[in-house]
């Protein structure tokens, strides 16, 4: 990579707006440089915390592969796909949804895998910033108005509350899979607010038609008893008779975290704590809260026009 292409991809990557990120096309894992040298970019990935130097002489490689040739998003190896990613910012080559070509027309600094500020928010973050605009949203306002609200309250609200219930519910799928290793059978984990414990629960479905009637003609069972494989009549063949269940039902197994407890007064007296908290701030703290809640407001709102 020569001198002037080199330069415009440090400044590129030294010129990008504070928090935005890069993604890897294929894997998905979300980046940033945080240093730049005369002969490497140091970026960092947010999943893991690793640090990673991405040596000049494999741009080099790189662009002589480029020159002249495309490369393939879909073929991008794990540890070439942050050069390639980077090397979009430079202003000498583009890419589509399929492929990255040299293109002298390209524009530094900009690139189909950069993520804004706005939308590189971890998505406790985002659960965070979307339940407090919530809250501060439903201080002003008490559900017996509904009726009296303007329509364009009524759609802030809802898309509040839908934003929030959406960030909540994929935050409680990736919890569900981190206690589900730590949850042995019929283990209870016990938290402030409640118990939780690993349950297992069994689908079954008929398998096809013929290969439940070879069955019930092997035991003489006849086949008007559950004609058509009628589900319920099924079940009550299996319970009657010495018919074991997998033979003539496919069966998927489901585990998941049931909710068994929860401790209404303790998170009343923490929010209640909240509330004190909140009623008591005044001057500098006040003004810091307001200011954080406007942020985040502004943040959303950049999003949304973005």
């Amino acid at each position: 990579m020569d001198h002037e292409r080199w330069t415009d991809l440090r400044s590129a990557c030294e010129e990008l707006e504070s928090g935005a990120e890069l993604e890897t096309p294929v894997s998905g894992r979300r980046f940033e440089p945080i240093d730049t040298n005369d002969d490497r970019i140091v970026v960092r990935f947010a999943d893991s915390g690793e640090e990673r130097p991405l040596w000049r002489e494999q741009f080099d490689v790189l662009v002589d592969q480029l020159e002249g040739n495309s490369v393939a998003v879909e073929d991008l190896q794990p540890g070439i796909e942050p050069y390639a990613v980077i090397a979009t910012l430079s202003g000498s080559f583009a890419a589509t949804d399929d492929e990255i070509v040299a293109d002298d027309d390209a524009v530094v600094g900009e690139s189909p895998f950069l993520v804004s500020a706005a939308e590189a928010r971890t998505p406790p973050e985002r659960v965070h910033d979307d339940a407090l605009l919530l809250a501060a949203f439903l201080e002003r306002i008490d559900d017996r108005e509904f009726p009296s609200l303007e329509t364009g309250t009524l759609t802030d609200l809802y898309v509040l509350a839908s934003d929030v219930e959406r960030g909540t519910d994929r935050l409680r799928r990736s919890v569900r899979d981190q206690l589900l290793e730590r949850l042995g059978p019929n283990q209870e984990l016990h938290g402030r607010y409640g118990t939780v414990r690993r349950t297992v629960r069994e689908r079954r479905r008929p398998t096809d038609d013929e290969a439940v009637f070879d069955v019930l003609d092997e035991r003489d069972i006849p086949r008007e008893w559950v004609l058509g494989v009628d589900p319920e009549k099924l079940d009550v063949v299996v319970s009657v008779t010495d018919l074991p269940a997998d033979e003539v039902y496919d069966v998927d197994e489901s585990v998941y975290v049931q909710k068994t407890g929860i401790d209404e007064d303790e998170k009343y007296s923490r929010l209640q704590g909240i509330a004190d908290r909140i009623d008591e701030l005044e001057g500098a703290e006040g003004t810091a809260l307001r200011a954080e809640l406007d942020e985040i407001e502004d943040r959303l709102e950049e999003a949304l026009s973005a």
